[in-house]
């Protein structure tokens, strides 16, 4: 099983960007059967759950950090989940992750219970 992360880069304050990441070799057990997750890790930080999409896509988290300024959404078709971040600011910078859960519905939002990782992308918030 693969995912990988793409869409990091260098923004200045205030700025946009949208992260994608696309899975596949999830041959028995689909891309629209997995929970599908955003992490990230500030340097010296502990990595930070910060928006999740249920399987179903009918229930969705952010936490509180980003909420009101990030957007998740899944493309099925695509084995793709999607992060548009609005509005970032330096505090946003960090590397971010995708992850999958399987039959993952986010209302218990713990990294430990993602099977599978992406090796991140790195976002930069900076003037």
């Amino acid at each position: 099983v693969q995912l990988v992360e793409s869409g990091g880069g260098l923004v200045q304050p205030g700025g946009s960007l949208r992260l994608s990441c696309t899975v596949s070799g999830l041959t028995y057990d689909g891309f629209d059967r997995h929970g599908m997750a955003w992490f990230r890790q500030a340097p010296g930080k502990k990595r930070e759950g910060i928006s999740c999409i249920a399987w179903s896509n009918d229930f969705i988290y952010y936490s509180e950090s980003v909420k009101g300024r990030f957007t998740i959404s899944r493309d099925n078709a695509e084995n793709t989940v999607y992060l548009q971040m609005n509005k970032l600011q330096p505090e946003d910078t960090a590397t971010y992750y995708c992850a999958a859960h399987f039959a993952g519905n986010c209302q218990t939002f713990e990294e430990r219970l993602f099977e599978y990782w992406g090796q991140g992308t790195q976002v930069t918030v900076s003037s």
